[in-house]
């Protein structure tokens, strides 16, 4: 009589992978949280026992997640090695397609910057094609300029609009006039199919994600980021996590119509809010045709720079502009708190870049058009991290892959000898 094949084994193997897996993932984000520890510090606050977390961080160190530092001081008896995350084998990219500008960043394991460009575009007036061309290449500038041990985990890049992040492709982006536009495929093609992965995400939702991380010591539940450019972006965060919607279409909230015989939007229909604070709405109300601040080929943040000074200075023009798109970007706000009752309302890209003469006329509004006492306990508060909150967001969003599953970052590159470094040999 022939026995059926028992899969006790091979059940029993995956159980034990996936087990080691999670436990990889535990002690590499007790790290990222807490900061550098004793092995015995970590299995006491994780609840693994010491032996097990030796033998997970000795497999950490192999793949260059972790490294020893410092003895661990303060306890009673010899001091303790302690280890912590080790930022110097690999990095995480972010990039961001936005109307006058690309973006690329990139950050090592322990979340800090290893390098940054940003290029004036108009992006806009270009076919997809050549903006991902562009974007490729300045990808392609910032890997090389990295030491060549830093090899790249991830690429998550951040487009304003609605985008398909299962495949890649950005639906709908009205003021880059982009619809149904295949553009992970694109660019893993214009980038010689790259091995790590690259993926596609909303705008907004990436700086939200950059806004929690500035805010890890004490992360609000509930976040609304409002951030400015040509369009208006919403990022909300709920009960701790990224709100996306049914479909991932969340946070499209420049598209509330709030005139209804208004301006024509870049989606076709009238009235919405970005029409009316959006960053060219401002530009224009600020200055005429032909004026440094409405040029497109200049970078973003010294035409903004420029339209601060003229209201540091008085000018009326240039007061009147911003008065006329507080009261409007007070006017939606209220909406979305009355809806959304965030703890914390975050004013990011040029809202924030512009906040001394943003930030007083929307908590005063607040106080009026929100239904609930005290604006319901929502506090205002300005990003401080300029135009790079949606491309941080993005590569620590590639950067959560690694810190999800800790074998995907495979090992580290072997350690290089004097000699070698005299002679330029590598292994």
């Amino acid at each position: 009589m022939s026995r059926r094949p028992s899969l006790t084994g091979s059940s029993a193997t995956a159980d034990q992978v996936a087990v080691r897996r999670h436990n990889l993932s535990l002690v590499l984000g007790h790290l990222r949280r807490h900061g550098d520890r004793s092995r015995a510090r970590v299995a006491e606050e994780t609840g693994l026992n010491k032996a097990t977390v030796s033998s997970l961080v000795a497999e950490l160190v192999e793949r260059g997640l972790v490294s020893e530092g410092e003895a661990e001081r303060g306890g009673v008896g010899r001091p303790a090695q302690a280890v912590g995350l080790d930022g110097r084998h690999l990095v995480a990219l972010g990039a961001e397609i936005n109307i006058d500008y690309l973006s690329v960043l990139a950050l090592d394991l322990r979340g800090e910057l290893v390098a940054e460009r940003r290029v004036a575009l108009d992006t806009a007036g270009m076919e997809p094609t050549r903006v991902l061309g562009e974007l490729a290449r300045v990808v392609r500038e910032v890997l090389d300029g990295l030491d060549g041990r830093s090899r790249p985990v991830g690429l998550t890049v951040a487009v304003p609009g609605l985008v398909e992040t299962a495949t890649g492709t950005v639906f709908d982006a009205p003021n880059l006039r982009w619809q149904r536009t295949a553009a992970v495929a694109q660019l893993c093609a214009d980038l010689d199919a790259p091995d790590y992965p690259v993926t596609l995400d909303n705008e907004a939702n990436l700086a939200a994600v950059a806004e929690l991380a500035a805010r890890a010591d004490a992360p609000p539940d509930d976040l609304l980021l409002l951030t400015g450019g040509a369009g208006v972006g919403g990022g909300m965060v709920a009960g701790g996590r990224l709100l996306r919607g049914g479909q991932g279409f969340a946070g499209e909230v420049g598209h509330m119509r709030v005139e209804r015989a208004g301006a024509r939007c870049g989606c076709g229909r009238t009235g919405c809010w970005e029409t009316v604070v959006g960053l060219h709405t401002l530009l224009r109300l600020a200055a005429d045709e032909g004026d440094p601040v409405r040029d497109p080929a200049r970078d973003l943040v010294q035409r903004l720079d420029e339209l601060r000074g003229r209201a540091a200075a008085g000018d009326t023009r240039t007061l009147a502009a911003l008065t006329e798109v507080a009261d409007w970007l007070t006017v939606g706000a209220g909406i979305l708190v009355n809806v959304l009752n965030p703890q914390v309302l975050v004013l990011g890209g040029y809202f924030a870049a512009l906040g001394p003469w943003f930030a007083e006329a929307l908590e005063a509004g607040l106080q009026q058009e929100v239904f609930a006492p005290g604006s319901g306990g929502c506090r205002v508060e300005m990003s401080t991290l300029g135009f790079s909150a949606a491309v941080r967001g993005g590569a620590l969003q590639a950067l959560s892959v690694v810190f999800d599953d800790p074998t995907r970052a495979g090992l580290a590159p072997p350690a290089r000898t004097t000699d070698d470094l005299a002679t330029g040999a590598t292994r």
